[in-house]
């Protein structure tokens, strides 16, 4: 939309109609079921919700011209040292923003009292979409891949870690696991949490026990577009506030020893959604053309995008598992149907060929997962790349080797800086505050060490 806000003197234009319309069918709605708030929620950079409530009856109002938060809510880090990072502007810091919402989203949250909920995407106050927006972000990779008469199937698996109530032991805050959390065990939870995210707009296709105390994992229900990282951000708040119900406590922070993985399984379809492009063919255990070119794109470009799949230094530690040796880098390996794998190439099921991602952590935003797998991706179907090929070619201008991940958080981010594609694809002034605040991150990780073994804010 080249505008946020409506021409009202257009009146009669099908499109504002159709948000009238759509706006009546939400407040009748909410009168059926006597919905008193509305939750504007728009998802920041480190994938977490921020919102503001608005009562039901600024619904209307609200849902045209968008509702106003500090622009810093979105963009910085947790606890700046100053209104500036490096050569960010402190005015656009300290400006609003306008949530305008998806009204396609919008639903009554089970778990919380007549309360609703829609996802929001940021707009400066002039209108224009914020750069910054993981959301945007997202959405434009997708729009790329519409462009190229592509579109894309897929849906995150999601580790994540139950606890019970934190205590304080000598001054120190604890939380225990709850290693009791298995698939028959305090069965009203599991039931609210999954028939509550149904309801929310998160299908769970299934979830279990995983290996370590506390641990579950849960798989969604594949889908097209952006919904599949609107079902994720949608169960990474929904979890935590159904857990506190039951006084657990749910986290997806990787601590140290122990890790948090937040695959995607993707796969590459025709504009209309009725060919599976990975596929060679029914029982057949091999990738099609396109979709070894779109795995030697994620290959080509895995040091630029491995610092938004793993954005902290804890969930980059067991990329280091892959080598005994002391080393700067690992390479990130694909296989068929091989778990241990960075890039698993999965050709049973009903689904189709398709490719789990296996970088990146639960930590990360999955709205970013999602547009840097895509970039990559698509960069790779363009250009045509085969790995075979990258493999032999020695004359490449990356400083690191195709498929290389760096251990270290600050490797990587200078693998995003030097990614021309990359860098282009989700717009420079993205990459800008995404660096800035992860160089913030690291040169108070020392000083705030207590603040990063709990992270109450990702908690």
């Amino acid at each position: 939309a080249p505008s946020r806000e409506p021409d009202i003197s257009g009146i009669g234009s099908p499109s504002l109609l159709h948000l009238f319309s759509h706006i009546e069918f939400i407040k009748q709605q909410m009168a059926r079921d006597s919905i008193q708030f509305v939750r504007f929620e728009s998802v920041d950079l480190h994938g977490v919700s921020r919102s503001k409530n608005v009562p039901s009856r600024f619904f209307h109002e609200k849902a045209i011209h968008g509702v106003a938060m500090p622009r810093s809510y979105l963009e910085l880090t947790l606890n700046p040292k100053d209104n500036e990072l490096d050569y960010i502007n402190a005015t656009n810091f300290n400006c609003d923003i306008i949530l305008n919402p998806d009204l396609s989203t919008f639903r009554i949250l089970p778990w919380t009292e007549q309360t609703a909920r829609v996802i929001c995407d940021s707009f400066t106050v002039l209108g224009n979409p914020l750069m910054t927006s993981p959301r945007h972000i997202a959405k434009k990779q997708l729009s790329q891949l519409q462009d190229n008469g592509f579109s894309l199937h897929s849906a995150f698996t999601y580790e994540f870690c139950i606890y019970g109530i934190t205590e304080v032991v000598n001054s120190k805050t604890i939380s225990f696991p709850a290693a009791t959390i298995l698939n028959n065990h305090d069965q009203t939870f599991i039931q609210e949490l999954i028939e509550g995210m149904y309801y929310a707009g998160a299908n769970i296709e299934s979830f279990s026990s995983s290996s370590g105390p506390g641990q579950m994992e849960i798989t969604f229900h594949p889908a097209f577009g952006i919904d599949a990282a609107d079902s994720a951000f949608t169960f990474r708040t929904g979890i935590k506030e159904v857990a506190k119900k039951y006084n657990y406590v749910a986290s997806f922070f990787s601590e140290s020893g122990f890790y948090n993985s937040g695959a995607l399984s993707h796969s590459l379809w025709d504009l209309n959604g009725q060919k599976n492009l990975f596929s060679a063919g029914y029982g057949i255990e091999e990738l099609s053309d396109i979709g070894k070119n779109w795995l030697s794109g994620l290959l080509a470009h895995t040091a630029a995008i491995s610092c938004l799949m793993a954005p902290t230094t804890s969930c980059r530690k067991p990329y280091s598992k892959y080598s005994k040796e002391s080393k700067e880098t690992v390479n990130a390996k694909w296989a068929y149907n091989d778990n241990s794998c960075a890039f698993n190439v999965k050709c049973h099921g009903g689904k189709g060929t398709l490719i789990e991602n296996k970088l990146s952590s639960a930590t990360a935003n999955p709205y970013l997962v999602l547009a840097a797998t895509i970039a990559a991706g698509l960069d790779g179907v363009k250009r045509g790349l085969r790995y075979d090929d990258m493999l032999q070619d020695e004359n490449h201008t990356a400083d690191l080797k195709h498929s290389s991940v760096p251990l270290k958080l600050e490797d990587a981010l200078v693998a995003l800086e030097k990614d021309l594609c990359i860098k282009e694809a989700l717009g420079e002034t993205f990459i800008r505050y995404f660096v800035a605040m992860k160089h913030y991150e690291l040169e108070t990780e020392e000083m705030d060490s207590e603040r990063n073994k709990c992270l109450g804010y990702f908690i």
